[in-house]
């Protein structure tokens, strides 16, 4: 089966459907040298329905900067809500569908489920992995457990991998200064072809693995 992955970044959740079985075709407006796979330069929202529907599975990753807590900041740069849209463009093709995004785009999302990284013992250097995203979707999708907070946590973003927690002096600590961030991030994410900007805007290949999984599944249950 074939899957179509929608601002696809450098290929987080493309690997994560080709894990689970899926040829992946991936399409972003930005040229994405790292990507792993075959791919299409072009604007989402310009494509036609119809090729969209020459595809078993169409996942959508919208940029999440209009959705995030950053949007309400002073100064703050207006970005493009692009869920609805992309919604629209994925329903008039008339295939299965995967729209992914921050927990902050919770209010424009249908009836989303959570993924987090301890689900799937995401992590590194003895810190758990969260980044924590909504997936909705035309079909059920069933986490594999509850998130299990128990460790420490770090967080890749704004192409660092940082440590922040209060507990550990928050914000103007250093941040795993004996450690080699680049790979503490690589394994955490269980992505190793991506440069640091490139994994602060990527989901594991873990997400949509199960989600691919789950798909199958879910024809497995109609048949």
């Amino acid at each position: 089966m074939r899957v179509l992955d929608l601002f696809c970044g450098a290929g987080g959740a493309s690997v994560g459907y080709v894990r689970a079985g899926f040829d992946v075709v991936g399409v972003d407006i930005e040229a994405q040298p790292n990507y792993p796979g075959e791919f299409v330069r072009a604007d989402v929202l310009g494509l036609d329905p119809a090729f969209l529907a020459g595809f078993d599975l169409v996942h959508a990753s919208p940029p999440c900067k209009g959705y995030t807590a950053l949007r309400h900041a002073p100064g703050r740069k207006v970005h493009p809500l692009l869920i609805e849209p992309t919604r629209k463009l994925v329903r008039a093709a008339g295939r299965p569908y995967v729209i992914e995004n921050v927990e902050g785009a919770a209010p424009f999302m249908d009836d989303p489920i959570r993924l987090c990284g301890t689900m799937f013992n995401l992590g590194a250097a003895g810190f758990d992995l969260h980044r924590h995203r909504l997936f909705e979707s035309s079909f059920l999708i069933v986490p594999p457990c509850r998130c299990w907070h128990a460790r420490p946590v770090l967080g890749i973003y704004g192409g660092h991998v940082r440590h922040r927690a209060a507990s550990t002096g928050g914000r103007g600590t250093a941040d795993f200064p004996e450690h080699d961030k680049p790979a503490i991030a690589a394994e955490a994410m269980g992505i190793d072809w991506m440069t640091m900007g490139e994994l602060s805007q990527a989901i594991p290949p873990a997400y949509a693995e199960h989600v691919g999984a789950q798909f199958v599944a879910s024809i497995t249950r109609a048949a």
